[in-house]
């Protein structure tokens, strides 16, 4: 529904105008109709009071008259009669005999045309089976209605003797105008109505959804990883509450959660730390093991080159335990969080001395200004510069047939200082960029993987974020930026 696009403020203010007015509405059909039922009930009410007056003259001239009562005679009594009683009561009388013929009309002579000289059997046949002997229909004339009633004059021996006929003109001009002004004010209490129903529902709708609103901002600013605050919004209604307490009681489970995920994710980082340094450390462990084992099977003193194959073994362990020790020292400087040790630094000297390691003379180095200032640790600074300009010489194949190329640069950016380190070695594949700063991940054949886990362990320390673009064959630049203070 294009109704629910809508904000539930919008609903909620566009619902109650629509039932302010749909009472409004209500109120008015029930209004009208109840006068129109009053009008109805005071018009028979009164054509039934004109009928009974009316029947008591009759019964007065009836009594009255010298002619003899009998149903030929009734035209006779009433010839004179009729008009008077008519002109009394305000009211067009018609005379009929029992069979249905007209005998006598207050009407003017020259109106009589206009009457129904023959009642219709419909009418004969109700007046005579009915209880009261009485007929009541409603006709339309001219744009007038008017009731006619139908009832039977009888003598004091209740003997029929005519069929007494009252034209009844309902006239609702006063009725009308009262209800016309009735609903002219009802519409002006309406109007007031409805600009206190827009006020109120405005700020009804706004006082619904502030606490939603309240709750809708606290619920985007969840983040698993970090500590959430509470909601606290004083007085609410209860179905308010029971969201709040759902709310804060998700928070509480959740940092339990994120506590025990934590846990565990440090107890998993530890396992699959040692087992690697495990594995790592096996590796040079089997080579001595064979050569001391090799050396005792053939240890000869008396053999002449017995001090070239003591040089040779003692070669092969050195080479081994340097392994072990490079190996103990990539984890230690892994797994130790570089203290924030803030100096003062020129950030364009401090990597010229980091490249002066280097040996390679395809390494360039650019800076865009002699001097940029920035707070950092000076030791931690080299070892980020040293092992990116590391992670890009060991990207370039040693058989290639590009000419090897690895360009540092530093750059003023305002507030930050940024370092980049392009080669144009063999580039990350895809589905390595998603993993190329997870520790011990690799794509050499030596090594641990820890160089970028590291670099990207100390830049954040401070505040700083490490980047990089990729393309297979034609190089990566990792580009490091670092806040001045």
């Amino acid at each position: 529904m294009k109704l629910a696009r809508f904000s539930l403020r919008l609903r909620i203010f566009i619902a109650m105008i629509l039932l302010v007015l749909l009472a409004s509405i209500l109120i008015a059909g029930v209004t009208i109709y109840q006068y129109n039922e009053e009008a109805r009930e005071y018009h028979q009410d009164r054509l039934e009071r004109k009928e009974e007056n009316i029947q008591a003259s009759i019964d007065y001239t009836i009594k009255e008259t010298t002619y003899e009562v009998k149903p030929e005679m009734m035209s006779l009594i009433f010839k004179d009669a009729i008009y008077q009683i008519a002109t009394i009561h305000n009211m067009e009388i018609n005379l009929y005999n029992l069979d249905g013929g007209l005998l006598k009309s207050s009407k003017a002579s020259f109106d009589s045309d206009s009457l129904t000289k023959c009642l219709d059997a419909k009418i004969l046949n109700t007046i005579s089976h009915s209880l009261d002997h009485r007929y009541v229909n409603k006709t339309l004339e001219n744009n007038d209605s008017y009731l006619s009633s139908y009832s039977i004059i009888t003598d004091k021996r209740f003997k029929p003797l005519a069929i007494l006929n009252l034209h009844y003109l309902e006239n609702d001009d006063f009725l009308n105008k009262e209800l016309q002004e009735f609903l002219e004010r009802l519409s002006y209490a309406y109007f007031v109505m409805l600009i206190i129903a827009i006020g109120l529902a405005y700020l009804l709708s706004k006082y619904i959804t502030k606490s939603l609103k309240t709750i809708s901002d606290k619920m985007n600013e969840t983040r698993f990883e970090t500590g959430n605050k509470k909601i606290d919004i004083g007085n609410t209604s209860q179905e308010i509450a029971i969201l709040v307490k759902s709310y804060n009681s998700m928070i509480d489970e959740l940092e339990a959660s994120a506590v025990k995920l934590a846990t565990s994710e440090r107890e998993q980082a530890w396992r699959e730390m040692a087992k690697q340094v495990a594995h790592e450390i096996k590796n040079p462990l089997t080579p001595m093991r064979l050569s001391v084992q090799s050396f005792q099977r053939k240890f000869d003193p008396e053999d002449p080159n017995i001090h070239q194959k003591v040089d040779e073994y003692s070669k092969t362990l050195i080479q081994q335990i340097d392994t072990m020790s490079s190996i103990a020292s990539a984890f230690s400087n892994f797994a130790k969080m570089p203290a924030q040790q803030n100096e003062t630094l020129n950030v364009v000297n401090i990597v010229k001395l980091a490249l002066d390691i280097f040996n390679e003379d395809y390494i360039v180095f650019l800076a865009d200004k002699k001097e940029i200032i920035a707070n950092f640790d000076r030791t931690q600074l080299i070892r980020v510069v040293t092992n990116l300009v590391k992670n890009g010489i060991q990207a370039i194949p040693e058989d290639s047939l590009k000419t090897p190329k690895i360009v540092v640069e530093v750059r003023d950016d305002d507030d930050f200082v940024n370092i980049t380190v392009t080669d144009n070695g063999k580039g990350i594949s895809e589905e390595n960029m998603v993993k190329i700063f997870e520790p011990k991940f690799t794509t050499k054949t030596s090594g641990m993987g820890l160089g970028l886990g590291m670099v990207k362990n100390i830049v954040e320390t401070y505040n700083g974020n490490i980047t990089f673009t990729s393309q297979l064959n034609e190089g990566t630049t990792f580009t490091v930026t670092i806040p001045k203070k």
